[in-house]
């Protein structure tokens, strides 16, 4: 039933975001623009690349199956592991059985159950976003950013973010600074899409300070967020119906688009001169180089916070409603 609470509900956002109703690593504080245990293995299950024809700038590497709605994939290059979140059951449901899984880039499933809610301490719902800081793997969980060791597991922090309704990318400054965008989403029971707002980007300074850095009905029902580097700058892409992908820098009081595309927009990357984004509209991830979008991968189906490892040229898929990870081998 949980599985079902949760296709129905992405998959009904996916379709509102059609209907024309109208991640990460370093950014200064104006600065913040500046870059910046269980041990049991679980058995993974890795298939080649089908004998099918490439998407038009990727082939497909590898197919991991047996995670439990993958919402979030990231590439710890300290460690060269991979990190994915399982939110197991509602989105927004408090039910203490998200789980975060260790896997090796080979596609081998080193810890199913690495972070585990209800054990060892832990409380983790419906694990989203996630971003790494030194040691430290930041993740949004509803209304809670939680911090844990990257290495170990534990627990190290847990913030609360009182007045957040639906937690979801996050992406760390190079000042230490932790940004977390908030969708504005609800359901009800019959899995209604409710958009209370509002729309919004919190900060979560280094002395744990919580502030909303940036609200604004332009940020579109905000998801993925990450760093772009070069540019000083964050992009913010859009779920809703304004189906955008956003340029912003702390201290603006709105983001501004450079980009429009399909919509239903949820993870991003940006990779060298490239913002590769994830669209739930048209199962792709697209480029925006130029404020053009150039299909690079096609045929995956509710993909979600897409990641990127720099160190082997792939990007990362979570196919949320299909319960596998994709890795893509960029051309």
């Amino acid at each position: 039933m949980r599985w079902t609470t949760a296709t129905v509900f992405y998959a009904t956002l996916a379709a509102v975001a059609c209907v024309p109703v109208d991640k990460k690593s370093a950014a200064s504080d104006a600065a913040d623009t500046a870059v910046a245990t269980d041990t049991t293995a679980a058995t993974s299950v890795v298939t080649p690349p089908p004998a099918s024809a490439p998407s038009p700038g990727a082939t497909k590497a590898l197919t991991i199956a047996g995670f439990s709605t993958p919402e979030s994939v990231l590439h710890d290059s300290a460690q060269d592991i991979y990190f994915v979140s399982n939110i197991n059951g509602s989105p927004t449901a408090k039910d203490n059985n998200g789980f975060i899984s260790r896997v090796r880039p080979d596609g081998a499933i080193e810890n199913l159950k690495f972070i585990e809610g209800g054990r060892a301490g832990v409380t983790l719902n419906a694990p989203k976003g996630m971003a790494v800081l030194g040691d430290t793997l930041w993740v949004a969980d509803i209304d809670v950013a939680r911090a844990f060791n990257a290495r170990t597991g534990a627990l190290l922090d847990s913030v609360k973010l009182d007045s957040a309704v639906f937690l979801n990318d996050v992406a760390v400054a190079g000042t230490g600074a932790i940004y977390i965008t908030d969708t504005g989403i609800r359901f009800d029971d019959v899995a209604n899409v409710l958009h209370p707002g509002p729309d919004r980007v919190f900060r979560i300074g280094p002395d744990r300070k919580v502030t909303v850095a940036v609200r604004s009905d332009s940020l579109g029902w905000p998801n993925g967020i990450t760093v772009d580097a070069a540019g000083r700058r964050f992009i913010i892409v859009a779920f809703g119906a304004a189906k955008t992908v956003l340029s912003w820098k702390p201290g603006d009081r709105t983001p501004h688009a450079i980009a429009k595309g399909p919509g239903g927009f949820d993870g991003v990357e940006v990779v060298g001169g490239r913002i590769l984004v994830s669209s739930w509209t048209d199962s792709t991830v697209s480029a925006y180089e130029t404020g053009q979008e150039v299909k690079v991968i096609t045929g995956v189906p509710s993909p979600a916070d897409i990641g990127y490892d720099a160190k082997r040229n792939r990007v990362l898929v979570p196919l949320f409603q299909a319960n596998r990870v994709e890795v893509w081998q960029l051309q």
